[in-house]
Formats: C-alpha cells, structure tokens, sequence
C-alpha cells in the first residue's frame, strides 16, 4: 500500500513538472502572407522570443521573401508555396496571417480543419458573407479565431474603459468619438506589395472606411458590450482619386443606439497620425488622445484632469505573446473583448452596413 502511494505521489509529480516543461515551451506559430506592413512587428526580434518559434511561412512571392530573410535572418527553408504544405510540413499549434482581408477566409478554410488557432490582422474579414463562414469553421473544429488591432494594446483604452463603463464614473454613455489615420498608406510610404492589395474594393473591401473604420466599430462594440447599433449611416469620399481611384479615402460613419451615438472618422487624410478615443457621459467625459495620455473630467464643477497610463492591466501587452497564451489556456477570451470572434463579427456588420448606407446615400437600419 505504502509502495503504491509512493509510486503515485512519484507519478503525480512528474506529470506536474511535465505540464509546467510544456508550458514553458515556445507555441509553434505559422505565418501565412508576408503582404501585411504590419508583419514587421512579428519579424523584428523574432529570434530572441521565448514565448513563441517561428516554424513556417506561406507565401509565393520571392521577392518579398528574399527581402525579409535578409532583413530578418530566417531560414528560407521555412518558406513554402502554399499553407497548405506549410501546415503538413510545420504543423504550428497557430497561424497569423499577414495577407489580404479577402484572403482571411482561406486562411480560416485551410487551418480551422486541422485544428490550428488563427490570428488575422484587422479587420476580420471582407463581408459578412466570408465572417460567418469563418465564424463557422471556427466553431465546428473548436479554434480560436481572434482578430488583432494596434489600439487592443493601448493602455489608455483599458483605463477609460474602466472609468466609463466599470465604474461609470462620468455617468451614462451617450456619445463617443473616434478618430484614426494618417496621411494615406501611398503618403507614408507603405510597400508596394501592400498597396496592391490595400487600396483595392475587392481585395480590401474598402479604402478608409475598412482600414481605419474598423478601429471605431470594433471600440465602440466593446464600449456597449457588443450590442449592435440600431442604424448605421456612412459618407464616404475620395479627396485624392488621382492617388485612389478604386477606394474612398475619407469615411464618416454615425451609429446610432438606444440611448447612445458614435460618430467614426477614418481618414487617409489626416495632416498628422491618430487614434484618438473620447466617450462623453450624462456627467462628464474621459479621453484617450494615444496609448499612454488620458484627460477626463468627472463633471462639469471639477477641473480638467491629465494621466499617464503605462500599466497594462493583463499579463500580455502585444498580440503574439496573446495570441500564444490563449493557445496554451493561459488567457480566457470573453465573448465581450476586443479580439473576440463576437465582437468582430459585429464590426464586419457595420463595415458592410456603412459601404450600403453610403451607396444608397441613407441610413441602413440593423
């Protein structure tokens, strides 16, 4: 009896110490795409991560591919044509794609049999029609399907969402304000792999209004824990067809709700970069003007009010160290968060409604 005690409590502890072993091991994480600008976040420092290994990369385009393998130092043996191969080749425990929004699906089509988790880059998908088919694949093989924006890791979004929604501090919520873009993906510079694809109404799914649009829906449907405006009406634009003229470059989108309003502004436009957030209350009002700056005034009789927000409030503070740590059953992703597949099926819903609204020329009910 003692012996057998023994021999459990040996065997207890050695599969404690194989569990810990396993989850101090780095997640195996495929790219697919290398298209995406936003791919350089992934690739810079790629080696010195702990957290997750690099295993494989889809992409046929061998110029982009010599190009980052020297800029980034990758074997370009982990390159294969298709995802397909990659995955029988590879076998990631997750893939994040860096390719067009259209091609999110095929990502999804591809991995989601297979059991493997996927992360895309904003927004979720083209339309409403490729989102429940994906949203679908995902819930059929048991995956994580969560979608990746810069301002999920603005630490300011978490501090005034604690303010204005935990706490309730400057009262009800009745009018939010986004704000996001820059000077337009050709004026900054971005790859001309990216444009090709960016700057296209099939590829994209939009200029503006998909690239910068998104922010805002996806914000605002986490500040109303995902409850889907009751309208949604858009105006879209091309300030600069001489530089787009496939795509709108300027797009103001108004959601309406029962006792709220967003107005979004996406812009390839703007004079200076931004990704500014303010919610106004029946109170007062709390501002996140970038990542780390908050101004907020609780009511009209206190003074305006400043703050430097550093702290993140979960253990992960960027996508990739997220996106593996949800694979692992580290982090718990709420239906309610800004990576959900919940939330994001509802931003691809205002997406389609805005292009509807502004084609129609009226408001598009939901």
């Amino acid at each position: 009896m003692k012996l057998r005690i023994l021999l459990s409590y040996i065997l207890g502890f050695f599969c404690i110490q194989l569990a810990i072993a396993q989850s101090d091991k780095p997640v195996r994480i495929g790219i697919d795409g290398l298209s995406h600008d936003h791919i350089h976040g992934l690739l810079n420092k790629h080696k010195e991560r702990t957290d997750i290994q690099i295993v494989g990369i889809a992409e046929t385009d061998q110029a982009m591919i010599e190009k980052y393998a020297k800029l980034y130092g990758f074997d370009k043996r982990i390159v294969y044509d298709d995802l397909t191969t990659m995955l029988e080749q590879t076998h990631p425990e997750g893939v994040v794609a860096f390719n067009s929004i259209y091609d999110h699906l095929n990502t999804v089509e591809v991995c989601a049999p297979r059991g493997v988790h996927v992360m895309v880059e904003k927004p979720l998908a083209v339309n409403s029609e490729h989102a429940q088919r994906m949203a679908q694949l995902a819930t059929e093989n048991n995956i994580h399907l969560l979608t990746n924006y810069e301002t999920t890791w603005y630490p300011t979004h978490y501090k005034a969402y604690e303010m204005a929604v935990s706490n309730q501090a400057i009262g009800d919520i009745n009018k939010v304000m986004v704000n996001d873009g820059h000077k337009g993906p050709v004026e900054i510079g971005c790859s001309p792999e990216f444009l090709a694809w960016l700057t296209d109404p099939v590829l994209n799914g939009g200029g503006a209004v998909v690239d910068f649009g998104c922010y805002g829906a996806n914000l605002m449907t986490w500040l109303m824990q995902n409850e889907t405006p009751t309208s949604v009406t858009a105006v879209l634009q091309q300030i600069k067809p001489e530089v787009y003229p496939k795509v709108d470059d300027q797009a103001t989108i108004i959601l309406t709700y029962p006792q709220a309003q967003a107005v979004i502004q996406g812009s390839w436009n703007w004079p200076v970069d931004r990704k500014d957030l303010d919610i106004y209350g029946k109170a007062g009002y709390v501002k996140a003007l970038n990542a780390h700056d908050l101004e907020y005034r609780l009511t009209r009789d206190l003074p305006k009010e400043t703050l430097q927000v550093t702290e993140f409030p979960t253990a992960a503070n960027e996508p990739f160290n997220y996106f593996a740590n949800v694979i692992k059953g580290v982090f718990e992703v709420k239906d309610t968060d800004l990576s959900s597949l919940k939330n994001n099926l509802i931003v691809v819903k205002i997406l389609d409604a805005a292009r509807e609204s502004a084609k129609k020329n009226e408001t598009v009910k939901l």
